[in-house]
C-alpha cells in the first residue's frame, strides 16, 4: 500500500461519520447507565416521548417523526405494549391504521424518566464549555435537517 493511501486512511479518526458513530456509541452507553432502571433503549424512549406529545399518533407517522421505518416502529411499539406502557388500536376509518397511546403506567414512567434523560444528555455534552453547548446542538440540528433526505428514513420534527 502506498504511503499516500496510508496517510489518507489515518484520516479515519477525524472524519465526521466515524466520530458521529463513535459519539452515538458513547451516548448509548451513557443512556443505559442513566436509564437502566427503566429498561428502555434510546429508540424506545423516543417513541414514549412522542406518544406523550402526540397521543393517538399512527405508527407510520410515529416512525417519520423520529426517523425510523414503519417496521421498526411497529416492533418497538409491540415491545412497549407487551410491557404495558403503550396500547394500540385500529381506527374506525381504516382498520389497517393503528394509533398508539401511552397507558397510565407508560405516562408515569415517561414522567419519571425525564430527569434521567436530561442527565444523560447533560453528561454527553459536559466536556464542552457551557457557552459552546447550544451552538453544538444548533450545528447538529443543521446537519440533520440539511441532510435529512439522504437517510434511509425521513425525519419530521414535531
Amino acid at each position: 500500500m502506498s504511503e499516500r493511501a496510508k496517510a489518507r486512511a489515518r484520516g479515519l479518526f477525524k472524519r465526521p461519520g466515524f466520530l458521529l458513530r463513535r459519539l452515538h456509541q458513547i451516548y448509548v452507553a451513557i443512556y443505559l447507565q442513566e436509564c437502566e432502571r427503566f429498561g428502555t433503549t434510546p429508540v424506545q424512549s423516543s417513541v414514549l416521548q412522542v406518544l406523550l406529545l402526540e397521543p393517538g399518533i399512527d405508527q407510520a407517522t410515529l416512525g417519520v417523526t423520529i426517523g425510523i421505518d414503519r417496521t421498526t416502529a411497529s416492533t418497538v411499539l409491540a415491545r412497549l405494549e407487551k410491557r404495558g406502557l403503550v396500547r394500540r388500536e385500529a381506527t374506525d376509518e381504516d382498520r389497517r391504521v393503528r394509533r398508539a397511546f401511552l397507558t397510565p403506567q407508560g405516562e408515569a414512567m415517561v414522567e419519571e424518566m425525564q430527569g434521567a434523560l436530561e442527565a444523560a444528555h447533560a453528561r454527553l455534552v459536559a466536556p464542552l464549555p457551557a457557552a459552546e453547548r447550544a451552538d453544538f446542538i444548533r450545528k447538529l440540528t443543521r446537519l440533520v435537517e440539511s441532510n435529512n433526505d439522504e437517510g434511509r428514513t425521513e425525519l419530521r420534527n414535531l
